[in-house]
């Protein structure tokens, strides 16, 4: 087994149980190890640190699974690790037609892999070299645990391409997954929303839908009674649907893509969902600009973009988006209204974001009150040694 020895003074965040290694950090290598393969860390003066999977492309040089010297990365291990994170969700396993993830990656010690669940069917998102060559034992696993009817792999995030991994989507086992509608997971102690989406799991936004957003939709919903509506990016309408139940008084859903904006319609259809609803196809920066020459106001509105950042060197244009799109959605709230404001970019912190709406806030004139501090759902874990999986963030706040 290669060995991989860090630079002196490069051990704290191993030792702090964090997963990842960057080349920077590595002062040699001892052997040479294949894409994958699993190799030992050890400190400069020999010490044994961690173990983890080697990435012979990434900048992520090594991601770390255990810290136990005597614990191999082995099939058992695999098993044994999706096992756990299952048994983490089984409160929502219960009802077939619950949508969630299974396993987050690192903050479920399998870096890299994804796996969502939609009612009978699994998908699995390999995201790393270590992954992707044991897609088989992936395979095996979730069959004999969770005895699906089919599992269809969606690895066609950018992020493979930092791996030096091609796109690969595809049915892995059993059924072809059928378009279905799903009910996203509520809050433990809640009753079931009752909300249900359609779910393309080969052709849909992530592994079918947007499942993080869960718990927020129904957060957000509840400030919307008897409110004029507006949700930017709305993509399949999870908010408006939350209004909509909610008691809204009237929907305008805007998307730049027209497929996003059908499928709103039908989800609202599927749930027999009658306020009224208008569907804008356009560019939300430029929408926001020409509603507020049009004097147009609403009693609250919802930001989900997508993501801004996807590198350090995005991170100055990414906080100038995210103050634009904010400081036109705050020149057309109604004193007393809402707005919800998320940014998905995992190097926008939440401290950062909320700076970004602070200074929205100043140049737009208007007071902002923080109501509520959002996340992403608790089927997407936060690792307290891996701080980057907290990615979402969100606030509710009330605009005077």
């Amino acid at each position: 087994m290669a060995t991989i020895i860090v630079r002196p003074g490069r051990e704290r965040p191993i030792l702090q149980r964090h997963p990842w290694v960057f080349s920077g950090a590595i002062a040699r290598v001892s052997g040479n190890p294949a894409p994958g393969e699993v190799v030992e860390v050890c400190a400069h003066d020999g010490s044994w640190l961690a173990r983890g999977f080697w990435s012979s492309s990434s900048q992520l040089r090594v991601r770390l699974a255990t810290w136990d010297a005597n614990q191999p990365l082995d099939e058992t291990w695999l098993r044994d690790t999706i096992t756990r994170a299952v048994s983490g969700r089984e409160q929502w396993l219960i009802n077939p037609a619950i949508a969630c993830r299974l396993v987050f990656s690192e903050s479920d010690g399998l870096p890299g892999l994804i796996v969502d669940r939609y009612g009978c069917y699994l998908v699995i998102q390999l995201l790393t070299q270590a992954m992707a060559t044991r897609v088989d034992q992936v395979v095996a696993a979730l069959v004999d645990l969770l005895a699906p009817r089919g599992i269809y792999e969606r690895s066609d995030a950018d992020v493979r391409e930092k791996e030096d991994l091609l796109p690969a989507v595809g049915l892995r086992w059993g059924e072809m997954p059928p378009r279905m509608p799903v009910t996203p997971i509520t809050a433990l102690g809640q009753p079931a929303s009752g909300i249900r989406m359609f779910a393309d799991l080969p052709a849909g936004q992530k592994t079918g839908i947007y499942l993080d957003q869960a718990i927020n939709h129904a957060r957000v919903g509840a400030y919307c009674t008897d409110a004029d509506i507006l949700d930017c990016f709305s993509y399949a309408g999870g908010f408006a649907l939350a209004a909509a139940r909610a008691g809204a008084r009237r929907l305008t859903l805007l998307d730049a893509s027209a497929d996003a904006l059908t499928l709103a319609g039908e989800n609202l259809r599927l749930n027999n969902i009658t306020t009224p609803a208008e569907f804008v196809e356009g560019d939300a920066f430029h929408i926001l600009r020409r509603y507020r020459s049009e004097q147009r106001q609403f009693d609250a509105i919802i930001l989900d973009p997508p993501k801004f950042a996807y590198q350090q060197a995005h991170l100055e244009r990414a906080t100038r988006g995210y103050k634009d799109i904010n400081l036109q959605a705050l020149h057309l709230i109604r004193p007393g209204g809402i707005l919800a404001t998320f940014s998905c970019s995992g190097l926008v912190s939440a401290d950062l974001f909320q700076k970004v709406i602070f200074s929205a806030a100043v140049d737009a004139r208007r007071d902002v009150q923080i109501l509520e501090r959002l996340t992403q759902a608790p089927d997407h874990p936060v690792l307290l040694s891996f701080p980057e999986s907290e990615y979402l963030k969100g606030f509710i706040c009330r605009v005077w």
